[in-house]
């Protein structure tokens, strides 16, 4: 038979084994002990931009930041070495550590931690420790933001086709001005060999120039896109990444993202996701 669990609150004093309660303040000890320990999530919340920390319990009081998995009630307390905690379904990264970086990727750089031809990568452009990893892919021919990372589950939300975060690139192609037909085949899909392309924005700011902004991420898209068309890439810059842009970051440069442009991002991911879930 199983044995019953002792009811701490609960003493056994006297000659006879008399069962009498443990004094209130040690019931409310061991009470506390059983809760969650660490610092309150709003504060936490509010240390990493999510806003005052008003507004952060207003996030939580509607249910839209988990701990754990688990809906967050005010109040609680978070360990943010080991909790996960995520706002909308996406990773916020409370963890000591965590680094974000934008980087201007020159031409002549591949995205990758190691290159076994010797070739130089993104991560020899910024600090060796900690590691970092890079946010997708930008191919070797082509210049313009990237992110890296140490967080891993943001960059897996960010990465992943199914939360479709808009990526912008600015395009010069032989040939001159694009006509009509060729832009709109360019936003509406384009047939490639790993299949239709998803609906793209299309401008061209001047005869030759184009600005494409794209949610999919295969390889060399935008360049297999081009192509399809009749009109091949000469040059090719990544100008934005969901929110993020910095006309004034040189080739080779990079910083850290600010708490403003983080927050920004999770929401931007996180609304993303939204968006094209709804899709059919």
């Amino acid at each position: 038979m199983a044995e019953r669990r002792r009811d701490r609150s609960v003493r056994t004093a006297g000659p006879g084994g008399r069962a009498v309660e443990a004094p209130l303040w040690e019931q409310l000890a061991e009470r506390s002990a059983a809760l969650p320990q660490g610092e309150r999530l709003q504060k936490v919340l509010a240390r990493h931009g999510f806003g005052s920390r008003r507004a952060c319990e207003e996030l939580i009081a509607r249910g839209r930041v988990t701990v754990n998995g688990e809906l967050a009630v005010l109040g609680r307390r978070v360990d943010v070495d080991h909790d996960r905690i995520e706002l909308d379904g996406v990773p916020i990264g409370v963890r000591p550590g965590l680094v974000y970086y934008l980087l201007n990727k020159p031409e002549g750089v591949v995205t990758t931690a190691r290159d076994p031809e010797g070739r130089p990568t993104v991560v020899d452009l910024v600090p060796p420790e900690p590691r970092v990893f890079p946010v997708g892919r930008l191919d070797r021919d082509t210049s313009g933001l990237l992110l890296l990372t140490n967080d891993g589950d943001l960059a897996h939300r960010i990465a992943h086709p199914s939360h479709g975060l808009d990526k912008e690139y600015l395009v010069e192609v032989e040939g001159g001005r694009v006509p009509p037909g060729a832009l709109r085949r360019l936003r509406d899909g384009v047939e490639l060999d790993d299949g239709r392309t998803a609906p793209a924005r299309v401008g061209q700011p001047s005869p030759g120039v184009l600005r494409i902004t794209i949610h999919e991420g295969r390889n060399r898209q935008i360049r297999r896109m081009c192509d399809a068309v009749g009109y091949p890439v000469r040059r090719l810059v990544r100008t934005r990444i969901g929110p993020l842009r910095d006309p004034s970051l040189r080739p080779g440069q990079w910083r850290a993202l600010t708490a403003a442009e983080l927050t920004a991002l999770i929401h931007s991911v996180a609304e993303s996701g939204r968006r094209y879930a709804d899709r059919p």
